[in-house]
């Protein structure tokens, strides 16, 4: 076996001998007391006559057999991230047909956990971009994937990061779109930071506490308002994080991917 070194807390280096990878069970044995979703990679076509650099080739089958494989493991699916090539390969006419294949797979699973990505990663960089534009661009994709039967994952936008001037903006944004969504979003990392940098959501002045992330949310707390992804290993500290959340949000994770060899 390979054998390399590490550092150590004190700052000294030791000898770590790698082992054979670990033999993980292909079904979930039992139920879980935590709620995780997989951002799931896509698996490209290797013999498809295209240019990467240009084009996109899925193999569909393999990808949603993936996702099979992972609600197999017990895990929900959080569809169309960043980890699927979203926007590094992946457009969203790509993303929303990942989307729909995905829901549809969905369909035959009993209980299976899937939400899906909404972004404005459709809009072209400019100079001139406003938050109505940036407004018009979520709510596109939210209707896109409402109608096809999803549930919202709000991603950050990068085209509101460059034309917002000031925390109403990002209050301007973000009031307009969780007041129309048809059920709370799940929000990830840096939507959450976007959020908490407006105070405002859905109408109600909010100072939103700096969670740390985790792979895994804490235990789902009453309706409308599932714990923040915070380390949340004991009941007081998911009270917390479930007063911290607005109403309007279910924030379930920094998603994780996970994968096998």
């Amino acid at each position: 076996m390979l054998t390399i070194k590490l550092p150590t807390a004190v700052g000294h280096l030791t000898e770590y001998r790698l082992r054979g990878p670990k033999d993980f069970p292909a079904r979930a044995r039992g139920r879980f007391n935590r709620v995780a979703y997989a951002a799931a990679h896509v698996v490209a076509d290797p013999l498809a006559d295209v240019d990467p650099w240009l084009d996109v080739a899925i193999d569909w089958d393999r990808t949603i057999a993936f996702r099979e494989h992972l609600w197999d493991l017990g895990l929900g699916v959080a569809e169309a991230m960043d980890t699927a090539q979203r926007g590094m390969g992946l457009d969203w006419n790509g993303s929303l047909e990942l989307i729909r294949r995905s829901l549809e797979a969905a369909k035959s699973r009993p209980g299976a956990l899937l939400a899906c990505g909404a972004g404005t990663d459709h809009l072209p960089p400019s100079r001139d971009l406003t938050t109505d534009d940036v407004i018009r661009a979520y709510e596109e994709q939210i209707e896109a994937i409402e109608a096809a039967g999803g549930r919202i994952i709000l991603m950050a936008s990068r085209a509101l990061a460059a034309c917002a001037r000031s925390p109403d903006d990002y209050a301007k944004v973000y009031d307009r779109i969780l007041s129309q969504l048809r059920e709370p979003c799940i929000t990830t990392g840096w939507a959450r930071c976007s959020i908490r940098r407006s105070k405002a959501i859905s109408g109600t002045r909010t100072t939103w506490r700096r969670w740390t992330s985790a792979s895994a949310s804490s235990r789902p707390t009453p309706p409308r308002s599932t714990a923040s992804s915070s380390r949340c290993s004991t009941r007081t500290r998911r009270s917390r994080c479930a007063r911290a959340c607005p109403r309007a949000c279910a924030c379930i994770p920094a998603t994780t991917s996970t994968t096998r060899s």
